[in-house]
C-alpha cells in the first residue's frame, strides 16, 4: 500500500503509513461476513442426520433455527425418534410414534403416520426382522432399467434379448 501511495506522490515515510493504518484497523474492528441463509435443503440434512455428525456451526444454526420456529423443532423431534426406531429396529413401538405424531398435530408428519397405519403390519415387520427385500429389488431394477431405456424405439423381444444376455 506503501507504495501505490508513494507512486502517487505521497512525501512521508513508510512508518507513518504503517501508524495510520493501525488506526484505522483499531477504529473500524473487522467483523465476521454475513453468514449465508441455510436453504431449506440444509435445514432438511441438519435435522436428518445424527446431531454428532453436525459441526458445531451447522449445529449453532439448526438450534438458532428451531429455537424460533417451534412447529419445526417438534417436526425435528419425532423424525429423530423416527429415525432411532428404524436404525434400532424397534418397530414395535411405532404405534406409540404414530400416536404422539397425531396427538401434537405436527402437519407435515400428518399424511406420513396416515400412510403408515394403513399398511401397519409390513412397516412394522420390516422395522422389526432382520429380513430384507433388497436383493429382489436389485434384480427388478436391473430389469427395469434397460426396459425405460428402450421404451418406444424397441420391441418385446430385443428387450427380452438383452436381459437374457445382461445375466
Amino acid at each position: 500500500m506503501f507504495e501505490e501511495i508513494r507512486q502517487r506522490g505521497f512525501p512521508g515515510q513508510e512508518q507513518i503509513v504503517r501508524v495510520y493504518i493501525r488506526q484505522l484497523r483499531e477504529a473500524f474492528p473487522q467483523q465476521d461476513p454475513p453468514r449465508r441463509k441455510p436453504s431449506v435443503r440444509d435445514v432438511t440434512g441438519w435435522i436428518t442426520r445424527h446431531p454428532d455428525r453436525l459441526d458445531d456451526a451447522d449445529a449453532q444454526q439448526l438450534k438458532e433455527i428451531l429455537a424460533r420456529v417451534p412447529a419445526l423443532a417438534r417436526t425435528a423431534n419425532h423424525v429423530r425418534d423416527s429415525a432411532e426406531l428404524m436404525n434400532d429396529r424397534r418397530g414395535h413401538q411405532l404405534k406409540d410414534w404414530i400416536a404422539r405424531v397425531q396427538q401434537d398435530q405436527v402437519p407435515a408428519l400428518q399424511s406420513f403416520a396416515t400412510g403408515l397405519l394403513q399398511d401397519l403390519d409390513a412397516v412394522v415387520a420390516g422395522l422389526t426382522l432382520r429380513y430384507s427385500s433388497g436383493a429382489v429389488e436389485g434384480h427388478n431394477n436391473k430389469i427395469k432399467m434397460p426396459k425405460r431405456q428402450m421404451f418406444g424405439r424397441a420391441n418385446f423381444d430385443l428387450l427380452r434379448k438383452r436381459i437374457l444376455h445382461a445375466a
